[in-house]
């Protein structure tokens, strides 16, 4: 059995620019946004395993300006800035925190380089670097920093368990059994929800006040 192509989520807007994407990586599965608007909205269909954004962007969007929320929605998809207009300092920015891109190529970009960025993305990031995270995180003894990474992987698990859980459901979820089953806090369940519904994985319907900070519901309303 053919093992299915890796997707890559490409945010570019310039046409000749993406034909030669087309051109060097046409043994993946591209698609194609010309916004980070756009690109947010592939996201409710799409799961890409390799992201390649762009800065300047169509109707005045700068696509560093959606590099965090890229990051939010796909914590372990390596993203790649392909830009010829951003200073040294915007890439190291770029590359740096929690929220960082993996890699910064500029424009004209090396095409051969490109491929051997994707080809190293896929092998070196996603899983393998959470694996990779949990090694040296073990062999540094920083518990801190372990408990902090295995609460962000408890996240994902319990936030795939309520997507099982919820898929197809229209009516409001029942915030405190959730909670209960889960045995988290109702704010805890909300922000699952938040991060579900903002990815397209979940209708709105199930939690009507996704849009509204946490903060703002009261903790002891009464259960669903």
């Amino acid at each position: 059995m053919t093992a299915k192509p890796a997707t890559i989520l490409v945010i570019e807007d310039d046409d000749d620019q993406y034909e030669l994407y087309e051109e060097t990586l046409g043994s993946y599965q591209l698609v194609r946004a010309r916004t980070g608007t756009d690109a947010l909205a592939c996201l409710r269909h799409c799961q890409p395993d390799v992201v390649i954004l762009d800065h300047v962007l169509e109707q005045g969007e700068r696509g560093l300006d959606f590099l965090p929320e890229f990051r939010e929605l796909l914590p372990h998809v390596p993203v790649i800035i392909v830009s010829g207009v951003l200073e040294v300092d915007q890439q190291l920015r770029a590359l740096q925190g929690p929220r960082r891109a993996h890699y910064c190529l500029p424009k004209p970009v090396d095409l051969r380089q490109l491929r051997r960025t994707v080809e190293e993305a896929l092998r070196e990031c996603g899983p393998a670097e959470v694996v990779r995270q949990f090694e040296a995180l073990e062999r540094s003894r920083r518990i801190d920093a372990l408990e902090l990474l295995s609460r962000s992987t408890d996240r994902l698990s319990r936030q795939n368990r309520i997507l099982s859980k919820l898929r197809g459901q229209s009516q409001r979820a029942n915030i405190s059994a959730l909670a209960r089953e889960f045995r988290v806090a109702r704010r805890t369940i909300m922000r699952d929800l938040q991060e579900l519904i903002r990815r397209g994985q979940l209708p709105e319907s199930v939690y009507p006040e996704w849009r509204r900070p946490v903060e703002e519901t009261d903790p002891d309303s009464p259960a669903d």
